[in-house]
Protein backbone atom coordinates (compact mmCIF):
# COMPACT_ATOMS: atom_id res chain seq x y z
CA UNK A 1 0.00 0.00 0.00
CA UNK A 2 1.53 3.43 -1.22
CA UNK A 3 1.19 6.31 1.12
CA UNK A 4 -1.76 8.11 -0.75
CA UNK A 5 -3.71 4.89 -0.37
CA UNK A 6 -2.62 5.23 3.59
CA UNK A 7 -4.05 9.04 4.04
CA UNK A 8 -7.66 8.11 1.67
CA UNK A 9 -7.98 4.95 4.22
CA UNK A 10 -7.52 7.42 7.35
CA UNK A 11 -9.98 10.07 6.27
CA UNK A 12 -7.25 12.45 5.67
CA UNK A 13 -7.61 12.43 2.13
CA UNK A 14 -10.82 11.93 -0.14
CA UNK A 15 -10.20 9.75 -3.68
CA UNK A 16 -10.10 13.60 -5.73
CA UNK A 17 -7.82 14.76 -3.62
CA UNK A 18 -5.58 11.93 -3.71
CA UNK A 19 -5.62 11.98 -7.56
CA UNK A 20 -4.97 16.04 -7.59
CA UNK A 21 -2.16 15.10 -5.23
CA UNK A 22 -0.84 12.87 -7.72
CA UNK A 23 -0.82 14.62 -10.37
CA UNK A 24 1.33 17.84 -9.16
CA UNK A 25 4.38 15.16 -9.75
CA UNK A 26 3.32 12.84 -12.37
CA UNK A 27 4.21 10.04 -9.37
CA UNK A 28 2.99 8.56 -6.31
CA UNK A 29 6.44 8.72 -4.55
CA UNK A 30 5.97 12.18 -3.16
CA UNK A 31 2.20 12.08 -2.69
CA UNK A 32 2.18 13.67 0.75
CA UNK A 33 4.40 16.20 -0.28
CA UNK A 34 2.35 17.40 -3.12
CA UNK A 35 -0.94 16.82 -0.42
CA UNK A 36 0.37 18.97 1.72
CA UNK A 37 1.54 21.93 -1.08
CA UNK A 38 -1.86 21.41 -1.89
CA UNK A 39 -3.54 22.44 1.29
CA UNK A 40 -5.50 19.05 1.71
CA UNK A 41 -3.56 18.14 4.78
CA UNK A 42 -1.05 18.85 7.22
CA UNK A 43 2.44 17.80 7.20
CA UNK A 44 2.60 16.26 10.62
CA UNK A 45 -0.90 15.04 10.51
CA UNK A 46 -0.11 12.91 7.31
CA UNK A 47 3.55 11.61 8.45
CA UNK A 48 1.95 10.17 11.50
CA UNK A 49 -0.68 8.11 10.17
CA UNK A 50 1.89 6.75 7.42
CA UNK A 51 3.82 5.90 9.96
CA UNK A 52 1.45 3.93 11.86
CA UNK A 53 1.01 1.86 9.58
CA UNK A 54 4.31 1.45 8.77
CA UNK A 55 5.50 0.92 12.11
CA UNK A 56 7.73 3.94 12.27
CA UNK A 57 7.43 6.68 14.91
CA UNK A 58 7.18 10.92 13.05
CA UNK A 59 9.70 12.93 14.43
CA UNK A 60 9.21 16.84 14.14
CA UNK A 61 13.29 17.40 13.77
CA UNK A 62 12.87 20.85 15.02
CA UNK A 63 12.52 19.81 18.32
CA UNK A 64 15.05 17.05 18.29
CA UNK A 65 18.43 17.52 19.79
CA UNK A 66 20.88 15.80 16.78
CA UNK A 67 24.06 14.24 17.73
CA UNK A 68 26.28 16.14 15.15
CA UNK A 69 29.22 14.06 16.23
CA UNK A 70 27.38 10.90 14.25
CA UNK A 71 28.40 12.40 10.71
CA UNK A 72 31.93 11.57 11.31
CA UNK A 73 31.12 7.52 11.08
CA UNK A 74 27.57 8.04 8.90
CA UNK A 75 28.29 7.55 4.92
CA UNK A 76 27.59 11.21 3.35
CA UNK A 77 26.43 9.97 -0.03
CA UNK A 78 23.64 8.30 1.85
CA UNK A 79 22.62 11.66 3.35
CA UNK A 80 22.55 13.32 -0.23
CA UNK A 81 21.14 10.32 -2.11
CA UNK A 82 18.53 9.04 -0.01
CA UNK A 83 17.93 12.26 2.62
CA UNK A 84 18.75 10.33 5.54
CA UNK A 85 20.11 11.80 8.43
CA UNK A 86 21.46 10.10 12.08
CA UNK A 87 19.61 11.42 14.72
CA UNK A 88 21.13 9.91 17.99
CA UNK A 89 22.64 6.62 19.81
CA UNK A 90 21.24 5.03 22.25
CA UNK A 91 21.14 1.48 23.45
CA UNK A 92 24.03 0.38 20.99
CA UNK A 93 21.57 1.05 18.21
CA UNK A 94 21.37 4.47 15.81
CA UNK A 95 18.07 6.10 15.23
CA UNK A 96 17.95 7.72 11.37
CA UNK A 97 15.88 10.11 10.42
CA UNK A 98 14.04 9.21 6.52
CA UNK A 99 11.37 10.57 4.52
CA UNK A 100 10.71 7.43 2.55
CA UNK A 101 9.15 5.10 4.94
CA UNK A 102 8.90 2.29 1.78
CA UNK A 103 12.32 1.86 0.56
CA UNK A 104 14.45 0.94 4.03
CA UNK A 105 17.55 -0.68 1.45
CA UNK A 106 19.69 2.52 2.38
CA UNK A 107 18.78 1.84 5.98
CA UNK A 108 20.72 -1.54 5.26
CA UNK A 109 23.49 0.15 3.98
CA UNK A 110 23.94 2.53 6.96
CA UNK A 111 23.61 -0.53 9.15
CA UNK A 112 26.57 -2.01 7.63
CA UNK A 113 28.66 1.20 7.02
CA UNK A 114 28.86 1.59 10.75
CA UNK A 115 28.40 -1.52 12.19
CA UNK A 116 24.95 -0.71 14.39
CA UNK A 117 21.71 -1.84 13.91
CA UNK A 118 19.31 0.88 12.46
CA UNK A 119 16.04 2.59 14.09
CA UNK A 120 14.50 4.77 11.28
CA UNK A 121 12.07 7.51 12.16
CA UNK A 122 9.70 9.26 9.75
CA UNK A 123 10.32 12.65 9.59
CA UNK A 124 9.82 15.55 6.61
CA UNK A 125 11.72 16.14 3.30
CA UNK A 126 12.01 19.69 3.86
CA UNK A 127 13.24 19.34 7.71
CA UNK A 128 15.80 16.94 6.68
CA UNK A 129 16.92 19.14 4.00
CA UNK A 130 17.26 22.05 6.45
CA UNK A 131 20.13 20.04 8.54
CA UNK A 132 21.65 19.01 5.66
CA UNK A 133 22.37 22.73 4.84
CA UNK A 134 22.60 23.92 8.21
CA UNK A 135 24.65 21.18 9.34
CA UNK A 136 26.85 20.22 6.48
CA UNK A 137 27.05 23.30 4.72
CA UNK A 138 25.71 25.33 1.06
CA UNK A 139 26.74 23.24 -1.72
CA UNK A 140 27.86 19.93 0.91
CA UNK A 141 26.25 17.98 -1.77
CA UNK A 142 28.55 18.99 -5.30
CA UNK A 143 31.26 19.06 -2.67
CA UNK A 144 30.77 15.20 -2.33
CA UNK A 145 30.57 14.55 -6.06
CA UNK A 146 26.84 13.97 -6.27
CA UNK A 147 26.20 16.96 -8.54
CA UNK A 148 26.82 15.52 -11.51
CA UNK A 149 23.48 13.58 -11.27
CA UNK A 150 20.74 14.99 -13.46
CA UNK A 151 18.31 16.57 -11.48
CA UNK A 152 16.98 20.04 -11.84
CA UNK A 153 18.63 22.61 -9.79
CA UNK A 154 15.62 25.40 -9.81
CA UNK A 155 18.53 27.81 -11.54
CA UNK A 156 18.95 28.69 -15.07
CA UNK A 157 21.27 31.51 -16.40
CA UNK A 158 18.80 33.72 -18.74
CA UNK A 159 21.84 35.17 -20.72
CA UNK A 160 24.44 33.61 -23.26
CA UNK A 161 28.04 32.62 -21.80
CA UNK A 162 30.90 33.17 -23.83
CA UNK A 163 33.92 30.80 -23.04
CA UNK A 164 37.19 31.39 -24.18
CA UNK A 165 38.42 27.90 -24.03
CA UNK A 166 41.27 28.29 -21.66
CA UNK A 167 41.72 25.80 -18.82
CA UNK A 168 40.32 28.12 -16.28
CA UNK A 169 37.26 28.64 -18.15
CA UNK A 170 36.69 24.68 -18.72
CA UNK A 171 37.10 23.72 -15.26
CA UNK A 172 34.66 26.45 -14.13
CA UNK A 173 32.28 25.03 -16.40
CA UNK A 174 32.42 21.49 -15.29
CA UNK A 175 29.03 20.11 -13.82
CA UNK A 176 30.16 19.97 -10.15
CA UNK A 177 31.28 23.62 -10.31
CA UNK A 178 28.19 24.96 -12.21
CA UNK A 179 26.10 22.84 -9.26
CA UNK A 180 27.93 24.44 -6.55
CA UNK A 181 27.70 27.98 -7.82
CA UNK A 182 23.69 27.19 -8.36
CA UNK A 183 23.42 25.83 -4.77
CA UNK A 184 25.09 29.18 -3.46
CA UNK A 185 22.77 31.11 -5.37
CA UNK A 186 19.36 29.47 -4.99
CA UNK A 187 20.08 29.22 -1.17
CA UNK A 188 20.60 33.40 -1.19
CA UNK A 189 16.90 34.01 -2.97
CA UNK A 190 15.60 31.12 -0.71
CA UNK A 191 16.51 33.10 2.05
CA UNK A 192 15.63 36.50 1.15
CA UNK A 193 19.51 38.05 0.91
CA UNK A 194 19.66 40.97 -1.04
CA UNK A 195 23.75 40.53 -0.87
CA UNK A 196 26.24 37.73 -1.29
CA UNK A 197 29.78 38.42 -0.06
CA UNK A 198 32.26 35.43 -0.84
CA UNK A 199 35.26 36.57 0.07
CA UNK A 200 38.80 35.09 -0.41
CA UNK A 201 40.88 35.43 3.48
CA UNK A 202 43.90 33.47 4.80
CA UNK A 203 41.68 30.75 6.29
CA UNK A 204 39.84 30.23 3.12
CA UNK A 205 36.67 30.82 1.26
CA UNK A 206 33.80 33.01 3.58
CA UNK A 207 30.28 33.23 2.23
CA UNK A 208 28.56 35.42 4.11
CA UNK A 209 24.52 36.71 3.24
CA UNK A 210 22.85 39.72 4.34
CA UNK A 211 19.50 39.41 5.32
CA UNK A 212 17.42 42.06 6.29
CA UNK A 213 20.23 44.56 5.94
CA UNK A 214 22.63 42.01 8.18
CA UNK A 215 25.67 39.99 7.24
CA UNK A 216 24.87 36.31 8.34
CA UNK A 217 27.98 34.06 7.71
CA UNK A 218 26.51 30.59 6.12
CA UNK A 219 28.14 27.26 7.21
CA UNK A 220 30.12 25.76 4.05
CA UNK A 221 32.48 22.64 4.29
CA UNK A 222 36.23 22.82 4.56
CA UNK A 223 36.77 21.16 0.83
CA UNK A 224 35.36 24.35 -1.02
CA UNK A 225 38.66 26.01 -0.64
CA UNK A 226 40.12 23.44 -3.64
CA UNK A 227 37.13 25.34 -5.73
CA UNK A 228 37.82 28.87 -5.04
CA UNK A 229 39.11 29.85 -8.28
CA UNK A 230 36.52 27.95 -10.41
CA UNK A 231 33.55 29.14 -8.60
CA UNK A 232 35.17 32.98 -8.73
CA UNK A 233 35.46 32.11 -12.76
CA UNK A 234 31.97 30.47 -13.23
CA UNK A 235 30.54 33.67 -11.70
CA UNK A 236 32.78 35.88 -13.59
CA UNK A 237 31.69 33.76 -16.92
CA UNK A 238 28.53 34.23 -16.13
CA UNK A 239 28.65 38.16 -15.62
CA UNK A 240 30.29 38.22 -18.99
CA UNK A 241 33.65 39.60 -17.38
CA UNK A 242 37.24 38.95 -18.19
CA UNK A 243 38.12 35.71 -16.14
CA UNK A 244 42.28 36.48 -17.29
CA UNK A 245 41.69 39.88 -15.36
CA UNK A 246 42.96 39.09 -11.82
CA UNK A 247 44.48 42.68 -11.07
CA UNK A 248 41.78 45.29 -11.75
CA UNK A 249 38.03 46.14 -10.01
CA UNK A 250 35.53 44.23 -12.53
CA UNK A 251 31.62 45.28 -12.77
CA UNK A 252 28.98 43.33 -14.90
CA UNK A 253 25.64 41.59 -14.03
CA UNK A 254 23.45 38.43 -15.03
CA UNK A 255 19.71 37.48 -15.59
CA UNK A 256 19.01 34.18 -13.77
CA UNK A 257 15.36 32.28 -13.54
CA UNK A 258 15.21 31.03 -10.13
CA UNK A 259 12.15 28.55 -8.62
CA UNK A 260 10.31 30.58 -11.91
CA UNK A 261 10.97 34.37 -10.95
CA UNK A 262 13.23 36.19 -12.57
CA UNK A 263 16.75 37.57 -10.85
CA UNK A 264 18.56 40.27 -11.73
CA UNK A 265 22.31 40.07 -10.21
CA UNK A 266 24.35 42.59 -10.27
CA UNK A 267 28.49 41.45 -9.52
CA UNK A 268 31.18 43.36 -8.28
CA UNK A 269 34.57 42.05 -7.99
CA UNK A 270 37.80 43.34 -6.45
CA UNK A 271 41.16 42.06 -6.25
CA UNK A 272 41.89 41.32 -2.34
CA UNK A 273 45.57 40.19 -0.99
CA UNK A 274 44.18 36.68 -0.60
CA UNK A 275 42.19 36.58 -4.02
CA UNK A 276 39.67 37.99 -5.69
CA UNK A 277 36.34 39.23 -3.50
CA UNK A 278 32.55 39.12 -4.96
CA UNK A 279 29.75 40.70 -3.95
CA UNK A 280 26.57 39.70 -5.94
CA UNK A 281 23.49 42.21 -5.82
CA UNK A 282 20.64 40.38 -5.77
CA UNK A 283 17.37 42.14 -7.07
CA UNK A 284 14.51 39.77 -7.25
CA UNK A 285 11.52 41.17 -8.96
CA UNK A 286 9.05 38.53 -8.75
CA UNK A 287 8.90 39.67 -4.63
CA UNK A 288 9.55 43.49 -5.03
CA UNK A 289 5.67 45.37 -4.54
CA UNK A 290 6.48 49.02 -5.33
CA UNK A 291 3.24 50.12 -2.82
CA UNK A 292 3.60 53.09 -0.58
CA UNK A 293 0.95 51.92 1.92
CA UNK A 294 3.05 49.05 2.76
CA UNK A 295 6.61 50.51 3.52
CA UNK A 296 5.57 51.25 6.67
CA UNK A 297 4.78 55.26 7.03
CA UNK A 298 2.53 55.93 9.37
CA UNK A 299 -1.17 56.99 8.40
CA UNK A 300 0.02 60.96 8.84
CA UNK A 301 2.93 60.47 7.36
CA UNK A 302 1.25 58.66 4.56
CA UNK A 303 -1.10 61.36 4.00
CA UNK A 304 1.34 64.35 4.14
CA UNK A 305 3.52 62.21 1.97
CA UNK A 306 0.88 61.67 -1.01
CA UNK A 307 -0.48 65.49 -1.32
CA UNK A 308 3.62 66.31 -1.54
CA UNK A 309 4.24 63.53 -4.69
CA UNK A 310 0.81 65.36 -6.66
CA UNK A 311 2.42 68.72 -6.89
CA UNK A 312 2.28 70.62 -10.36
CA UNK A 313 5.60 71.27 -9.48
CA UNK A 314 9.00 71.59 -7.09
CA UNK A 315 11.69 69.31 -6.02
CA UNK A 316 11.07 66.52 -3.97
CA UNK A 317 14.68 64.70 -2.06
CA UNK A 318 14.70 61.15 -0.14
CA UNK A 319 18.17 61.28 1.77
CA UNK A 320 19.63 58.61 3.78
CA UNK A 321 22.94 55.92 3.27
CA UNK A 322 23.01 53.40 0.93
CA UNK A 323 20.68 50.19 1.34
CA UNK A 324 18.27 52.79 3.41
CA UNK A 325 15.14 51.92 0.80
CA UNK A 326 15.70 55.25 -1.34
CA UNK A 327 14.97 53.90 -4.74
CA UNK A 328 11.78 51.50 -3.30
CA UNK A 329 10.14 54.80 -1.57
CA UNK A 330 10.78 56.66 -4.89
CA UNK A 331 9.07 53.65 -7.84
CA UNK A 332 6.48 53.72 -5.40
CA UNK A 333 5.54 57.21 -5.27
CA UNK A 334 5.52 57.06 -9.16
CA UNK A 335 3.99 54.08 -9.51
CA UNK A 336 0.69 55.92 -7.46
CA UNK A 337 0.63 58.65 -9.36
CA UNK A 338 1.57 57.04 -12.71
CA UNK A 339 -0.81 57.57 -15.48
CA UNK A 340 -1.69 58.18 -18.91
CA UNK A 341 -2.36 61.64 -18.27
CA UNK A 342 1.09 62.33 -17.39
CA UNK A 343 4.59 61.77 -18.88
CA UNK A 344 7.53 60.46 -16.54
CA UNK A 345 11.03 59.93 -17.19
CA UNK A 346 13.91 58.50 -15.04
CA UNK A 347 17.49 58.51 -15.47
CA UNK A 348 18.92 56.28 -13.13
CA UNK A 349 22.53 54.67 -12.36
CA UNK A 350 21.99 51.84 -12.56
CA UNK A 351 17.89 50.78 -13.76
CA UNK A 352 17.45 48.65 -10.82
CA UNK A 353 14.01 47.77 -11.92
CA UNK A 354 11.73 48.19 -15.11
CA UNK A 355 8.37 50.19 -14.27
CA UNK A 356 5.84 49.23 -16.56
CA UNK A 357 4.40 53.13 -17.53
CA UNK A 358 7.63 54.77 -16.50
CA UNK A 359 10.24 55.83 -19.33
CA UNK A 360 13.99 55.03 -17.72
CA UNK A 361 17.47 56.05 -18.70
CA UNK A 362 20.47 54.29 -17.54
CA UNK A 363 23.12 56.91 -17.72
CA UNK A 364 26.91 55.61 -19.34
CA UNK A 365 29.25 58.19 -17.97
CA UNK A 366 32.28 56.51 -19.51
CA UNK A 367 30.37 57.95 -23.28
CA UNK A 368 29.52 61.44 -21.63
CA UNK A 369 25.73 60.44 -20.99
CA UNK A 370 25.69 61.33 -16.93
CA UNK A 371 22.82 62.78 -14.86
CA UNK A 372 23.80 66.13 -15.83
CA UNK A 373 23.61 65.50 -19.36
CA UNK A 374 20.38 62.76 -19.82
CA UNK A 375 18.32 65.52 -17.40
CA UNK A 376 19.15 68.18 -20.54
CA UNK A 377 17.83 65.77 -22.76
CA UNK A 378 14.77 64.82 -21.18
CA UNK A 379 13.67 68.54 -20.69
CA UNK A 380 13.09 68.63 -24.36
CA UNK A 381 10.80 65.22 -23.69
CA UNK A 382 7.87 66.87 -23.26
CA UNK A 383 8.07 65.18 -19.57
CA UNK A 384 5.60 66.07 -16.51
CA UNK A 385 7.61 63.76 -13.64
CA UNK A 386 11.32 63.57 -13.42
CA UNK A 387 13.18 61.22 -11.56
CA UNK A 388 16.93 62.11 -11.35
CA UNK A 389 18.52 58.69 -9.63
CA UNK A 390 21.06 61.06 -7.62
CA UNK A 391 22.06 65.08 -7.37
CA UNK A 392 26.12 64.26 -6.52
CA UNK A 393 27.22 67.72 -8.65
CA UNK A 394 26.54 71.16 -9.02
CA UNK A 395 25.60 70.24 -12.62
CA UNK A 396 22.99 67.48 -11.66
CA UNK A 397 21.67 70.23 -9.05
CA UNK A 398 21.04 73.13 -11.25
CA UNK A 399 19.65 71.21 -14.01
CA UNK A 400 17.05 69.53 -11.85
CA UNK A 401 16.37 73.63 -10.36
CA UNK A 402 15.67 74.51 -13.95
CA UNK A 403 13.42 71.75 -14.71
CA UNK A 404 11.46 72.64 -11.13
CA UNK A 405 11.08 76.19 -12.38
CA UNK A 406 10.07 74.93 -15.47
CA UNK A 407 7.10 73.54 -14.45
CA UNK A 408 8.12 70.16 -13.72
CA UNK A 409 7.83 67.81 -10.15
CA UNK A 410 11.54 66.80 -10.09
CA UNK A 411 12.24 63.54 -7.51
CA UNK A 412 15.76 62.79 -6.56
CA UNK A 413 18.29 61.49 -4.03
CA UNK A 414 20.78 62.99 -2.02
CA UNK A 415 23.26 61.48 0.64
CA UNK A 416 22.92 62.89 3.85
CA UNK A 417 22.21 61.71 7.60
CA UNK A 418 18.79 63.82 8.31
CA UNK A 419 16.36 65.68 6.45
CA UNK A 420 17.57 69.54 7.09
CA UNK A 421 20.95 68.42 5.23
CA UNK A 422 19.51 68.42 2.45
CA UNK A 423 19.40 71.90 2.06
CA UNK A 424 22.86 72.56 3.77
CA UNK A 425 24.25 69.99 1.17
CA UNK A 426 22.65 71.71 -1.83
CA UNK A 427 24.05 74.81 -1.21
CA UNK A 428 27.26 73.41 -0.40
CA UNK A 429 27.49 72.12 -3.86
CA UNK A 430 27.24 75.81 -5.17
CA UNK A 431 23.52 76.43 -5.68
CA UNK A 432 22.19 80.20 -4.39
CA UNK A 433 20.45 79.61 -1.86
CA UNK A 434 17.42 81.08 -2.65
CA UNK A 435 17.25 78.97 -5.29
CA UNK A 436 16.94 76.27 -2.86
CA UNK A 437 14.46 77.73 -0.73
CA UNK A 438 12.02 78.53 -3.28
CA UNK A 439 12.49 74.97 -5.54
CA UNK A 440 12.79 72.23 -2.60
CA UNK A 441 8.90 71.47 -1.73
CA UNK A 442 9.91 68.64 1.04
CA UNK A 443 12.28 66.56 1.65
CA UNK A 444 12.19 63.07 2.97
CA UNK A 445 14.99 61.17 5.10
CA UNK A 446 14.33 57.54 5.53
CA UNK A 447 16.25 54.30 7.37
CA UNK A 448 15.49 50.55 7.10
CA UNK A 449 14.59 48.66 10.61
CA UNK A 450 14.63 45.34 10.77
CA UNK A 451 10.94 43.96 11.70
CA UNK A 452 9.93 41.75 14.89
CA UNK A 453 9.43 38.26 13.68
CA UNK A 454 5.36 37.55 13.99
CA UNK A 455 5.96 34.50 15.22
CA UNK A 456 7.93 34.56 18.11
CA UNK A 457 8.00 37.88 19.49
CA UNK A 458 8.15 38.01 23.00
CA UNK A 459 6.09 41.09 25.30
CA UNK A 460 7.71 42.50 28.09
CA UNK A 461 7.95 45.36 30.68
CA UNK A 462 10.27 47.45 30.83
CA UNK A 463 11.90 49.67 33.58
CA UNK A 464 12.01 53.49 33.09
CA UNK A 465 15.80 53.09 33.33
CA UNK A 466 16.07 50.53 30.99
CA UNK A 467 14.89 52.82 28.37
CA UNK A 468 17.12 56.12 26.39
CA UNK A 469 16.28 58.83 28.02
CA UNK A 470 14.83 60.25 24.77
CA UNK A 471 12.18 57.34 24.94
CA UNK A 472 8.52 58.74 25.17
CA UNK A 473 7.59 56.32 28.15
CA UNK A 474 4.42 59.05 29.07
CA UNK A 475 3.15 57.13 25.47
CA UNK A 476 4.12 53.76 26.97
CA UNK A 477 1.24 54.00 29.63
CA UNK A 478 1.66 50.56 30.88
CA UNK A 479 1.51 48.65 27.19
CA UNK A 480 4.23 46.04 26.66
CA UNK A 481 7.27 46.63 24.46
CA UNK A 482 8.55 43.57 22.12
CA UNK A 483 11.46 42.29 21.69
CA UNK A 484 13.14 40.01 19.61
CA UNK A 485 13.24 35.94 20.34
CA UNK A 486 13.73 33.26 17.43
CA UNK A 487 12.63 30.52 16.07
CA UNK A 488 12.71 28.95 12.73
CA UNK A 489 10.66 30.80 10.67
CA UNK A 490 12.76 33.81 11.08
CA UNK A 491 16.31 31.88 11.05
CA UNK A 492 16.71 32.46 14.82
CA UNK A 493 17.48 36.27 14.75
CA UNK A 494 13.90 37.50 16.06
CA UNK A 495 13.43 39.34 13.24
CA UNK A 496 11.48 38.79 9.85
CA UNK A 497 11.84 41.49 6.98
CA UNK A 498 12.05 44.87 7.14
CA UNK A 499 9.74 48.43 7.26
CA UNK A 500 11.02 52.18 6.66
CA UNK A 501 11.63 54.99 9.58
CA UNK A 502 10.49 58.09 7.99
CA UNK A 503 11.81 62.40 8.99
CA UNK A 504 9.48 64.02 6.57
CA UNK A 505 10.10 67.78 6.39
CA UNK A 506 7.88 70.32 4.67
CA UNK A 507 9.68 73.35 3.26
CA UNK A 508 7.41 75.46 5.74
CA UNK A 509 7.90 79.42 5.55
CA UNK A 510 10.22 79.00 8.50
CA UNK A 511 12.33 76.41 6.94
CA UNK A 512 12.43 78.52 3.28
CA UNK A 513 13.60 81.18 5.49
CA UNK A 514 16.22 79.74 6.99
CA UNK A 515 17.48 77.93 3.97
CA UNK A 516 17.62 81.36 2.16
CA UNK A 517 19.55 82.48 4.84
CA UNK A 518 22.04 79.99 4.84
CA UNK A 519 21.24 78.70 8.52
CA UNK A 520 23.03 75.44 10.14
CA UNK A 521 21.36 72.30 9.71
CA UNK A 522 20.72 72.33 13.33
CA UNK A 523 18.26 75.97 13.06
CA UNK A 524 16.79 74.24 9.98
CA UNK A 525 15.78 71.02 12.04
CA UNK A 526 15.18 72.64 15.37
CA UNK A 527 12.41 74.96 13.17
CA UNK A 528 10.75 72.13 11.26
CA UNK A 529 10.08 70.52 14.64
CA UNK A 530 8.63 73.33 15.92
CA UNK A 531 5.91 73.46 12.92
CA UNK A 532 5.57 69.14 14.36
CA UNK A 533 8.03 67.01 12.30
CA UNK A 534 8.53 64.01 13.85
CA UNK A 535 12.34 63.11 13.34
CA UNK A 536 13.66 59.84 12.38
CA UNK A 537 13.86 58.54 16.18
CA UNK A 538 10.69 60.10 16.94
CA UNK A 539 9.02 57.85 14.34
CA UNK A 540 11.53 54.66 15.13
CA UNK A 541 9.98 54.56 18.74
CA UNK A 542 6.28 54.87 17.53
CA UNK A 543 7.18 51.50 15.17
CA UNK A 544 8.46 50.24 18.37
CA UNK A 545 5.31 51.37 20.86
CA UNK A 546 3.18 49.57 17.90
CA UNK A 547 4.93 46.47 18.19
CA UNK A 548 6.60 46.42 14.72
CA UNK A 549 10.55 46.60 15.91
CA UNK A 550 12.50 46.67 19.15
CA UNK A 551 13.89 49.63 20.86
CA UNK A 552 17.11 47.63 20.03
CA UNK A 553 16.49 48.29 16.41
CA UNK A 554 15.99 51.89 16.92
CA UNK A 555 19.20 52.70 18.89
CA UNK A 556 20.96 50.81 15.89
CA UNK A 557 20.34 52.85 13.25
CA UNK A 558 19.11 56.40 14.61
CA UNK A 559 20.98 59.06 16.97
CA UNK A 560 18.95 60.25 19.61
CA UNK A 561 17.79 63.70 19.28
CA UNK A 562 17.23 64.64 22.94
CA UNK A 563 18.77 68.47 22.90
CA UNK A 564 16.53 68.99 19.64
CA UNK A 565 13.13 67.75 21.87
CA UNK A 566 14.31 69.68 25.32
CA UNK A 567 14.41 72.52 23.51
CA UNK A 568 11.25 72.02 21.62
CA UNK A 569 9.54 71.41 24.84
Amino acid sequence: MEAGEILVRRGLLDPEQLAKSRSVNGDTHNVVEAAVKLGFVKEAEALTAVGDEVGLDYVDLREVDVDLSLLKSFPLKLIHRQSLFPIRRENGQLVVATCDPFDLYPLDEVSAATGLAVVPVLASRRQIADLIKRHLGVGSETIDGLVAQQQEDGVELLNDIEADGSELSEQAQEASVVRLVNEILLEAVQSRASDVHIESQASGLVVRYRIDGMLMPQPVPPEINRFQAAIVSRLKIMSRLNIAEKRLPQDGRMKLKVAGREIDVRVSVIPMIHGEGLVLRILDKGAMVFDLRNLGMEEDTYATFSQLIRLPHGIMLVTGPTGSGKTTTLYSALLEIRGPENKIITTEDPVEYQLDGINQIQVHPKIGLTFAHSLRSILRHDPDIVLVGEIRDLETAENAIQASLTGHLVFSTLHTNDAAGAYTRLVDMGVEPFLVASTVEAVMAQRLVRRLCPNCKQAYQPQRDELPKDFPWDDLAGEPLYRNRGCRECRNSGYLGRLGIYELMVTTEDVRQLAHDRASTWSIKQAAINDGMLTLRMDGWRKALAGKTSVEEILRVTKGDRLLVASRT
